[in-house]
């Protein structure tokens, strides 16, 4: 639905359409659920569809009642790229022109469009505001959870997920997972790249245990493009995947089988794909259109030098910025509570360990080594050599230097992966281990998640320094925090905070959790 969204949108955008054609899509989507009801009342019936549907509600109510909070954004490093976005969907929007330099900055093919065009379609159905921009970018956002939810399926050795447990529980794992919440509520695109990337995986997994391997294969290949085509963060895995399906070929897919199916995945891709660089490269030529992202943009002109800016980062994505000395001007400031925040907020978003949750990363450790020692040998050297390869690949694509780590960018999906990995093993945990999560997630939700956005919605410095303006409240937090409330000011931009009542967004949220962690506590642990 969503590449079906993103076709018929860049349909309407190149072809010069007005955009109210959009609303041919929610009328074919009605059209389409009324014509095959039976299946639909069928589907709707199947206790793990339920148990999706009901989970993937929970984790958007939750991210969309943090997103309602947010007055102005802050955290770390983080400027801009949520202004960025914002003004590619008005540029599509408002049909721009193509010379058109974001921030002043980047020129459209710096960064791929599917998310963008999507946003506007959506904008046009509804109110073109930044509010409803904050809200949708959430729940595209929060989307990430379904795949990662059939992800822990395959991994629990199922071709679907019969248990509903792993899922309820993958669902308050990312709830309470700074990196996941803090991202979905930051209206950027790289979660929605992950979901894609997500669901090739899963599609990759089915390829190798079902008859309709060519489906899968195709299924496989469109959704690798669409993870390209929203953010180039997909590529690492694109290209671990492709490795994996030529080397690991899957076992119900032999001889001229396995030749045609990868034909399937590849014409499947190209074609996606195709709908973008066939209409970039002919408008921007082939460099303008392939050479402008900052992926190749900051890479240094001596080979040397880039191998080293890569060695350095990293080591800086594993290692702890505590354990190190990393520029700490990136968050002096004079507010005390924003440098905690901004402290535990480097941790979680850029350090690969700490992303996980602050003791969750113990308990994924041990179910990767109980999983090391089950396995086959041909598992263990496909699962190893996916992670070394994405991990490599992700951290050596951002050009550029950074000294606190670089997570965020495109290692998102494999956290969410490692995630998966302990809901699958949670009913055979012992009760210490799970007493480990408890406080960890218990943390990790007070310095993640409650600070972050107590600060962003001005709350906790009106109790703890009122009388104070937004201006003044801004200016005692780092440069990257007075430097977005400006662009809010400058750009008039009303945020979802300051249309609805920042109440019933919080009781939103914690509706969510409560319900999340009844539906998890609702199964019996096996084993205990």
């Amino acid at each position: 639905s969503l590449l079906a969204g993103w076709l018929w949108n860049w349909t309407i955008f190149i072809s010069g359409f007005p955009w109210s054609a959009t609303t041919a899509l929610p009328v074919a989507a009605a059209v389409g659920l009324l014509w095959r009801r039976r299946e639909l009342v069928a589907l709707l019936a199947d206790p793990t569809c339920q148990a999706l549907l009901v989970s993937q509600a929970l984790v958007a109510g939750w991210c969309l009642g943090w997103s309602g909070l947010v007055q102005t954004y802050s955290g770390g490093g983080w400027t801009s790229d949520w202004f960025e976005h914002w003004e590619r969907a008005l540029f599509f929007l408002r049909r721009e022109p193509l010379d058109h330099l974001f921030l002043g900055v980047y020129p459209l093919t710096a960064r791929p469009p599917l998310a963008n065009i999507l946003m506007v379609g959506w904008l046009e159905l509804t109110e073109a505001d930044f509010a409803h921009y904050q809200l949708f970018s959430t729940l595209l956002a929060s989307l990430v959870f379904l795949p990662a939810a059939l992800l822990a399926a395959q991994l629990g050795g199922r071709s679907a997920p019969k248990d509903s447990q792993p899922i309820s529980i993958l669902a308050v794992l990312c709830m309470l997972n700074p990196l996941f919440v803090q991202n979905t509520t930051f209206p950027w695109t790289k979660l929605p790249a992950a979901m894609f990337v997500l669901a090739a995986l899963h599609f990759y997994l089915r390829a190798g245990v079902t008859r309709t391997a060519k489906i899968m294969a195709a299924l496989f290949g469109l959704a690798l493009a669409a993870g390209l085509l929203t953010h180039y963060s997909a590529a690492p895995y694109a290209i671990a995947l492709g490795i994996a399906w030529w080397r690991r070929r899957p076992p119900v897919v032999a001889g001229p089988d396995f030749a045609r199916a990868t034909l399937v995945a590849a014409i499947a891709g190209a074609l996606v794909l195709a709908t973008w660089l066939g209409w970039a490269i002919p408008t921007y030529g082939v460099s303008g259109s392939l050479m402008t992202n900052t992926a190749i943009t900051t890479v240094a002109n001596n080979p040397t030098s880039q191998a080293w800016r890569i060695a350095f980062n990293l080591r800086d994505t594993v290692v702890p910025h505590f354990l190190r000395s990393p520029e700490s001007r990136l968050i002096e400031q004079s507010s005390p509570w924003g440098y905690v925040r901004d402290w535990f907020f480097q941790s979680y978003q850029l350090n690969l360990i700490f992303a996980f949750g602050s003791l969750t990363w113990l308990v994924l450790l041990r179910e990767l080594w109980q999983r090391h020692r089950r396995a086959d040998h041909g598992t263990r050297r496909f699962w190893w050599s996916f992670g070394a390869i994405v991990f490599t690949l992700g951290v050596a694509t951002h050009g550029a230097r950074d000294e606190w780590g670089l997570t965020h960018i495109c290692l998102q999906a494999l956290v969410l992966m490692g995630l998966a990995v302990v809901a699958v093993g949670w009913p055979q945990l012992h009760n210490r281990w799970r007493r480990l999560v408890y406080c960890g997630v218990a943390f990790d939700f007070a310095t993640g998640i409650a600070l972050h956005f107590a600060i962003q919605s001005q709350a906790l410095d009106h109790w703890l320094a009122p009388g104070r303006t937004a201006a003044e409240i801004a200016r005692g937090y780092n440069q990257g925090a007075l430097m977005n409330l400006g662009g809010m000011i400058e750009n008039r931009l009303l945020p979802a905070a300051g249309a609805i009542d920042p109440t019933l967004a919080l009781a939103l949220a914690l509706a969510a959790i409560i319900l999340a962690l009844c539906r998890a506590r609702s199964f019996k642990h096996r084993g205990t």
